[in-house]
């Protein structure tokens, strides 16, 4: 387990445990359909990807729950786009 999740600076960065896991569960279905990594890691553990997102303030859930990204002054949805949970398939 990473260690980072442990710790309650993740947990109150993002607003929650139910929130950091979704953030975490919607980013790491964007990162297995092709999006590209927001931090320059050598790894192939791309839960360490999505845990650097979140603490360098990368990544983020908006109020409607979709992974935003912050580009400088603007917010742009998460390339890859997002999965609605509460949809059936």
């Amino acid at each position: 387990m990473h260690e980072q999740l442990k710790e309650d600076e993740i947990v109150n960065k993002v607003g929650g445990r139910f929130k950091l896991a979704t953030l975490i569960q919607k980013r790491l279905i964007a990162l297995n359909q092709g999006s590209r990594p927001l931090v320059d890691m050598r790894t192939p553990d791309k839960m360490a990807v999505v845990i650097a997102e979140i603490m360098q303030d990368k990544i983020y859930l908006d109020i409607t729950g979709r992974v935003m990204t912050v580009a400088g002054d603007s917010a742009d949805e998460i390339e890859g786009g997002t999965v609605d949970l509460t949809q059936a398939n």
